[in-house]
């Protein structure tokens, strides 16, 4: 018996398909992802697997009460911090921007709805998300958010440990759970815990200043990680893919409260 999520592939369908199965309050769903280094244990498309996992699920659990449908997956973004590595794919801002843009323009062309949840699963992506999905909303008219799962994820590392930001025990985690064949376990180092906490969270998160940083930089990240990978387990990586699944639910029923007010 096939999957029943694999139904709700937007690209699987005919063009006959859109106006018979698709209607005013459908809602898309569009993966992003990036491809770019994970450290040592981590494949570049890391981002693309997580993105489109929890895609997958959210359709999977809330199918039957939103009528839920995933777009194709937008797999190279931007992710300029990430650059110094071979491999790491990165558009510019101008790019990511035009990208965008023409994204919610063919949606709002094409299909019969106009509502669009953005599931980003690239951190790098967040500021320049923030600011398009107004564009999307004030030019294409779209009845549009995104959903940040990294953000659910911190899981309150404190003592001076490394903050959870790229490649730490969030995203190995989760990669355990979804593609634990592409995870080097014979790769994992004490490397990653010799940056500087304070340095992180003066750099990376703290609101009150924006700094470009580079996963290069030795006191921030050993090895292209911030983070401590060899805490990762299969039941966390289950423990946030449930948590962002149950947000998710939350996000779309707000949503389409948000289609059905006036303004």
């Amino acid at each position: 018996m096939p999957d029943a999520r694999s139904e709700r592939l937007l690209g699987e369908l005919t063009f006959h398909d859109i106006s018979r199965l698709l209607t005013a309050r459908s809602v898309l769903i569009l993966p992003i992802g990036s491809i770019e280094q994970h450290g040592p244990h981590l494949p570049l498309n890391t981002d693309v697997l997580i993105a489109e996992a929890l895609s997958a699920a959210i359709v999977k659990r809330w199918m039957g009460t939103f009528d839920l449908w995933m777009l194709p997956t937008i797999s190279v973004s931007l992710a300029r911090e990430h650059e110094w590595a071979a491999g790491t794919l990165s558009l510019s801002v101008s790019g990511m921007t035009q990208l965008i843009h023409d994204s919610g323009r063919t949606i709002r062309r094409s299909l019969p709805t106009r509502n669009l949840l953005i599931l980003n699963g690239h951190g790098g992506n967040r500021g320049i998300l923030e600011a398009l999905v107004r564009d999307l909303r004030a030019d294409m008219e779209l009845n549009v958010c995104t959903f940040h799962p990294a953000a659910l994820s911190d899981d309150g590392a404190g003592g001076g440990a490394i903050p959870e930001i790229h490649g730490g025990k969030n995203e190995t985690s989760i990669m355990l759970a979804v593609a634990p064949q592409l995870v080097r376990l014979d790769r994992l180092s004490n490397d990653a815990t010799k940056a500087n906490a304070v340095h992180v969270h003066e750099t990376i998160l703290d609101l009150a200043v924006t700094w470009p940083w580079t996963s290069d930089d030795g006191s921030l990240s050993q090895g292209g990680v911030i983070g401590d990978p060899q805490r990762a387990t299969i039941e966390f990586g289950h423990r946030l893919i449930e948590e962002a699944v149950h947000r998710a639910g939350v996000v779309i029923k707000q949503l389409l409260e948000k289609q059905s007010s006036p303004g």
